[in-house]
């Protein structure tokens, strides 16, 4: 699809991610304190909930604006999905007749804190990532057995954290945990010293399912809103101990960083790609209707206190071996109920390079392979006051759709987490 060229002269730049065919959906706040929902175009953002409140749009069913999250609309349907973009692309298209009443209603995104653009209601996720899952399970079993079992046969995932879903921007603190080296004879109680990030896709869902009705993958597909960029902050040290036998649990406990902006299903549409040739057959239920990957550049920068970015990961979303759908269709094959405000995380999203690897357990390989970024330094993992930037780019001729930062910074761990009092409820 071409560039859709708009009245706002910054939506036509070829290197803004918020064209006119984007129109992603967060939730901002600027000289009037007051959260509220909002879409990106070029450099400035539309107050969506002011034009409703203003009668410039009325869409059926509605209001959907009145509360600082997307939810409420997410909810209604892939009609009303439809109808809002076309009202605002018609709104903001070059030459429309209504922008003088619009005008009002922009606000400069350089004036604004970006809040949650949605309320969490659970988080999942997945180990979507066959790169990933071959890297990791070689340093721990060895190539012969580095897939599980089960890998190419379902999604393979665990439920996670909604309350510590942060948005960009949030700082996260170095968390404590039960840690026990090999060459240690019990385990001890400290911070982290193998904190990670991870370079995830996070799938919002929109639509609920009923309890104990499953879902096709189709009908999984419609059930998703749109997407986010997921940091899945990784305490690898405090994984080691604590995975066998049930899994993660305190190791991705301390928080997931998403980033402002929803970019909706819509809008990704015409960078569909198939899924990878399946090296055995799948169940039935998790048979592709048709593609339904995307072709999202993604990379991962760090930047340390009083240092320069570096780039240390380049990849893309379509090296993912499960969809999200297909992941949002095995959450519900048991009859599990998905709800309006779900976030499925894809799992680190690697490509078969070594500079593609999404995390720094893999770009390390362990630790044992120091990572360089710039200026003499190095890293194996994440070092206080890091800064870990997420991006992702969808390109075509003449212009590209971008998702905005997802950007946090490591605290220091607390000196002693037991020795303070404790905060109010």
């Amino acid at each position: 699809m071409p560039l859709l060229p708009s009245w706002i002269d910054s939506a036509n730049r070829a290197d803004t991610p918020f064209p006119l065919n984007n129109l992603p959906c967060g939730v901002f706040s600027d000289t009037d304190p007051t959260p509220r929902c909002g879409v990106a175009i070029g450099d400035m953002i539309l107050d969506v909930a002011a034009l409703e409140q203003a009668g410039i749009l009325a869409l059926a069913g509605g209001p959907y604006f009145t509360a600082p999250r997307w939810n409420g609309f997410m909810a209604a349907g892939s009609e009303a999905w439809a109808a809002l973009r076309a009202r605002l692309q018609s709104l903001l298209r070059e030459g429309a007749a209504e922008r003088d009443n619009i005008r009002p209603h922009l606000v400069p995104q350089v004036r604004t804190r970006m809040h949650m653009p949605f309320e969490v209601a659970e988080f999942t996720d997945f180990y979507a990532g066959r790169h990933h899952a071959f890297n990791v399970g070689t340093m721990f079993r060895g190539p012969e057995n580095a897939l599980p079992a089960n890998w190419l046969h379902m999604p393979v995932g665990y439920n996670g954290r909604a309350s510590s879903v942060v948005v960009s921007g949030t700082p996260v603190r170095r968390p404590w945990g039960q840690i026990k080296a090999p060459d240690e004879a019990a385990p001890r109680f400290a911070p982290s010293a193998r904190f990670d990030f991870e370079l995830e896709l996070g799938a919002v869902v929109g639509l609920p399912s009923q309890s104990g009705h499953p879902v096709s993958v189709a009908e999984a597909d419609g059930m998703i809103f749109g997407y986010v960029l997921l940091n899945d902050w990784s305490a690898r040290d405090i994984q080691a101990w604590e995975y066998q036998p049930l899994g993660p649990f305190q190791s991705k406990a301390t928080a997931t960083t998403i980033s402002p902006w929803i970019v909706t299903r819509a809008a990704l549409a015409p960078w569909r790609v198939a899924t990878p040739d399946r090296s055995v057959p799948l169940l039935p239920y998790l048979h592709e209707p048709g593609p339904l990957l995307y072709d999202i550049e993604l990379e991962v920068a760090l930047t340390p206190r009083g240092g320069s970015e570096k780039v240390v990961c380049r990849t893309n979303s379509r090296e993912m071996y499960y969809a999200a759908a297909q992941q949002l269709a095995h959450h519900a094959s048991s009859g599990c109920p998905m709800r309006c405000g779900d976030l499925l995380g894809s799992g680190t999203i690697s490509g078969p390079g070594p500079d593609s690897r999404g995390c720094l357990l893999e770009l390390s390989w362990g630790g044992t392979q120091p990572v360089q970024i710039g200026e003499g330094r190095v890293r194996r993992f994440l070092e206080d006051h890091d800064t870990v930037t997420l991006r992702g780019y969808l390109h075509a001729d003449d212009h590209m759709i971008g998702f905005g930062d997802c950007t946090g910074t490591v605290l220091p761990a607390l000196d002693d987490p037991y020795a303070r009092p404790a905060p109010p409820p």
